[in-house]
């Protein structure tokens, strides 16, 4: 009885790991059947598709396979497979690459690894495209219900991105809980207006066949090439579902794509080039026409919904990308909040939250509309698509052993359908595919700049710091002439490696130590919470009666750290005498930034690391300290 009990409370934590999946990484690539047909076919494109029988039939089967190679092939098969830890998405695979790439001889992995950091540059620029795009896209189906609520698309947006960003800080699996329910209504809907489309023109399943793709391409090169621009808009989404997979695991993910999200979206691209078959005059709007007249006001709103959904899927990945940066010294370490004690991956970057908030009201008030973010759209996508194929081959070839020739076939593939992609939206560089290349160059000049300068200042500061034992024994051996005072010192140090810059500036410039002397380190462990047990570990670095000792503070993801807390819970049988904590005081190590006279990096990249490392948390408040005893103390560093 108790094992049953046992196996349907994990069977029913299962399911709603898989609808909280479904409400957050599903979105954007479900919500594209409601803008590519549409983008496809659309008029205003400076290389238009014609609306015949043969091109409708072309360009569903294209956009059929095209999922089925990008999304099911390389996402879900190959790229959710390599993972590093739990987490995925692109930084994972630069993660994976550096180990391979410490190792002799690894140049290329060098080399992709950066290509890789430009990549997740990519995906910066989708997370603040997407949300503009997708709920455009929704709220202009007003204008199909009643042309006149026109000039309220772009307030209604804006609200609703603002509504969005706002709730954020209740976590994934709080908006997950919420929005899964909207989205299996959403993808049972869209499936069955699919299905009333199919029954009208039952033909179109003739497009499952792969050789109307490949008849398209081949015989009407011209048209299918540069409708590849539009069609790549139904592939949006699959890096937010490798991003997320920290979030919801991929198991949860591959069961999702399977069994609802492919199916539905399927027969929605079915149905629609169903309905243009047997009226052209649908290609206008052929996802909402698709709608009985009385259903399209509701098919709006649930749209909308399904939309601000689809802008969930890369805010979540936003944020996993930024924090896995962080860990890897591409970006500072930024406030990070853990919201989830069943999954390390779902946290909250307040700092990442509200820049993308920004960034999306100024593009939906610049371009208005969602044809004009179309193209800006694409680029994005088959930049970080490429990118993500070429890295995960790279790695299975060295984390499997996979053969040569199995890699090199894979990847001949692949790529080629990538970069043909990537071929079409270049061509609409000046209509908009400009904007995310500008997001990436910034992006990516941000984060090789940050690393690069981090490895300046933390080469220098280990420098001034010294090593520790040494620091020790000259204390001890009377090399620095130092008065011993009462109280108790607690310096917060990386590590014992290296003494802390704030305890060599009280010795060697005050003269003075205290009674007690504190070095501490924490450490978070991949767990939800660590047991009060296993929290503290004493090292006497060597001496066990001088009162100099280091202490390392283990805390999990899901706890707060608070010094004096965990301090509370020291043996005075192992700390050489009784701590005075509730007069103690706190010594943080500061360093102070400047642009020096070095050539290791230009002027202008000097002073875009410093004004970057503003960004940085307040370590005081994350550390718990008491403002009114804690000391910062500076140490000039020059870049």
């Amino acid at each position: 009885m108790a094992d049953e009990e046992h196996t349907a409370a994990h069977d029913s934590v299962k399911l709603a790991v898989v609808v909280g999946a479904l409400g957050v990484v599903f979105g954007d690539i479900g919500t594209s059947p409601i803008y590519t047909l549409q983008t496809v076919f659309s008029p205003a494109d400076p290389h238009p598709v014609p609306v015949s029988s043969g091109n409708v039939y072309g360009v569903v089967s294209l956009i059929f396979w095209s999922v089925m190679i990008i999304v099911t092939v390389t996402y879900v098969l190959l790229a959710m497979r390599i993972d590093n830890d739990g987490e995925g998405g692109i930084m994972a695979l630069i993660a994976l690459l550096r180990r391979q790439a410490a190792a002799p001889g690894r140049r290329t992995a060098v080399l992709l690894a950066a290509l890789g950091i430009f990549g997740a540059s990519l995906f910066f620029g989708d997370s603040m495209i997407t949300p503009a795009i997708s709920v455009l896209s929704a709220v202009e189906g007003l204008k199909i219900v009643e042309p006149s609520f026109d000039a309220w698309v772009v307030p209604i947006t804006a609200v609703i991105i603002v509504a969005l960003f706002t709730v954020q800080r209740r976590g994934t699996a709080a908006v997950g809980r919420v929005f899964g329910p909207v989205m299996i209504t959403w993808f049972v809907v869209i499936g069955a207006l699919g299905i009333t489309g199919i029954a009208g023109h039952p033909a179109i399943l003739k497009a499952l066949s792969p050789t109307y793709a490949i008849g398209f391409l081949a015989g009407h090169f011209g048209i299918a090439f540069f409708a590849l621009a539009a069609i790549v808009l139904a592939v949006t989404g699959a890096e937010a579902l490798y991003a997320d997979m920290g979030h919801f695991g991929r198991r949860s993910i591959t069961r999702g794509w399977l069994f609802l999200v492919l199916p539905a979206c399927t027969l929605s691209y079915l149905g629609q080039g169903a309905s243009i078959l047997a009226d052209r005059s649908n290609v206008s709007s052929p996802f909402f026409l698709l709608a009985p007249h009385w259903a399209r006001l509701p098919l709006v709103l649930l749209a909308t919904a399904a939309t601000v959904i689809a802008s969930q899927a890369v805010i979540t990945g936003a944020f996993s990308v930024a924090s896995q940066a962080g860990k890897l010294g591409y970006l500072p370490r930024l406030r990070i909040a853990h919201t989830s004690e069943a999954s390390i991956g779902q946290i909250y970057v307040p700092w990442i939250n509200w820049l993308l908030m920004a960034s999306v009201l100024t593009l939906v008030f610049a371009f208005r509309d969602s044809a004009s973010l179309a193209y800006a759209f694409g680029m994005a996508v088959t930049g970080t698509i490429t990118i993500t194929t070429l890295l995960s081959l790279y790695v299975a070839r060295g984390r499997w052993g996979a053969p040569l020739w199995l890699i090199g076939a894979g990847a001949g593939v692949l790529l080629l359908v990538d970069l043909l992609f990537v071929a079409a939206n270049l061509t609409k560089l000046v209509h908009g595919a400009w904007l995310p290349l500008a997001i990436a160059l910034t992006a990516f000049t941000l984060m090789t700049t940050w690393q690069r300068g981090r490895r300046i200042v933390t080469a220098e500061r280990e420098r001034l710091e010294g090593s520790l034992r040494e620091f020790i024994d000259d204390i001890r051996n009377g090399t620095s002439a130092t008065q011993r005072v009462p109280g108790t010192a607690v310096f917060l140090n990386r590590g014992k490696q290296t003494a802390p810059l704030a305890m060599r500036a009280n010795v060697e410039h005050n003269h003075v130590r205290h009674e007690h002397v504190v070095i501490l380190s924490l450490e978070t462990q991949p767990v939800p919470r660590v047991p009060a047990a296993e929290r503290i570990v004493i090292d006497d670095l060597g001496y066990a009666h001088d009162g100099i000792f280091h202490v390392i503070a283990r805390y999990g993801y899901m706890d707060a750290p608070n010094v004096p807390e965990a301090l509370g819970m020291l043996d005075p049988g192992t700390t050489e005498g009784q701590l005075d904590l509730d007069e103690a005081s706190y010594f943080l190590s500061k360093i102070e930034l400047h642009a020096g006279t070095g050539t290791a990096m230009r002027l202008w990249r000097k002073r875009l690391f410093i004004a970057t490392s503003h960004a940085t948390a307040d370590a005081a408040d994350y550390f718990g300290l008491p403002r009114d005893r804690t000391v910062i103390m500076g140490s000039r560093v020059e870049v």
